[in-house]
């Protein structure tokens, strides 16, 4: 009953910020990396190898704080740090195709507990499943129509590709909203799992829910504006079903 409390004056707070009079659910906008793959680990080290390789520094768990940037720009922070100055586009292009070469030995493509059920049952509920990921990596936006079948196309779908700024600027998750439909902010929920992509989606106005799957403190998450934080995919599905009936619930008496 606590947490069913806790859930309601988390959305009920969400809508009053916003000025929003209830919500109008049409999609669930889900980060790839962490959320749906437990490829950080592999992102994670095949960065470090990568600038270890070049003598360059870098700091702990950086990579998993500055996940959801754009490749280039992960690049050009520890050029800017180490050296002074900006990295060339050759440069990141170089350092980004050996930390892609990495990435691609390290990375088990193992989907994480949870993911499927928790897409399955966005799609079972009429919702739209759109992906908003800053990665760049062929090595698993080729395979997820494998590992997630008749969930995403290329329509619903935003990558490193598609933008100019990545996350944290709002940017991504804008785009994320067109993707589903062209909807408003209170027409969608974020699942995320990194502060910069948290930031990123609250930038963009949508009231956002974070999986801690990675070695951060939650109150990470929490100081980038993540509304509720779970500690696993397997724990958002379950509490799935719950958010969906407290949202009903504030719209019926809204």
């Amino acid at each position: 009953m606590k947490q069913k409390e806790n859930i309601k004056q988390k959305l009920k707070l969400y809508l009053e910020k916003r000025d929003f009079n209830a919500f109008n659910l049409k999609s669930v906008i889900f980060d790839m990396d962490g959320v749906l793959y437990d490829s950080m680990p592999s992102h994670d080290k095949s960065w470090r190898e990568t600038f270890d390789e070049l003598n360059l520094q870098h700091e702990p768990y950086e990579f998993f704080l500055q996940e959801g940037r754009l490749g280039k720009s992960t690049i050009n922070e520890i050029f800017q740090r180490n050296l002074q100055r900006d990295s060339t586009d050759e440069e990141e292009e170089k350092i980004y195709a050996r930390k892609s070469e990495l990435f691609k030995q390290y990375n088990s493509d193992e989907t994480l507990p949870g993911a499927k059920e928790v897409l399955n049952f966005v799609k079972e509920k009429g919702l739209v499943p759109v992906l908003v990921t800053g990665s760049g990596q062929h090595s698993l936006l080729d395979k997820l129509s494998y590992h997630f079948p008749d969930i995403f196309t290329p329509e619903t779908m935003v990558t490193a590709f598609n933008v100019t700024n990545g996350k944290p600027h709002p940017e991504p998750f804008t785009l994320g909203l067109k993707k589903g439909g062209n909807l408003l902010p209170n027409q969608a929920i974020v699942i995320e799992n990194a502060p910069l992509g948290v930031k990123s989606a609250v930038a963009a106005g949508i009231f956002t829910i974070a999986v801690n799957t990675g070695p951060l403190d939650d109150n990470v998450l929490i100081d980038a504006g993540a509304a509720i934080v779970y500690q696993s995919v397997t724990e958002l599905n379950e509490n799935f079903p719950l958010i969906l009936d407290i949202i009903n619930d504030i719209n019926l008496h809204s």
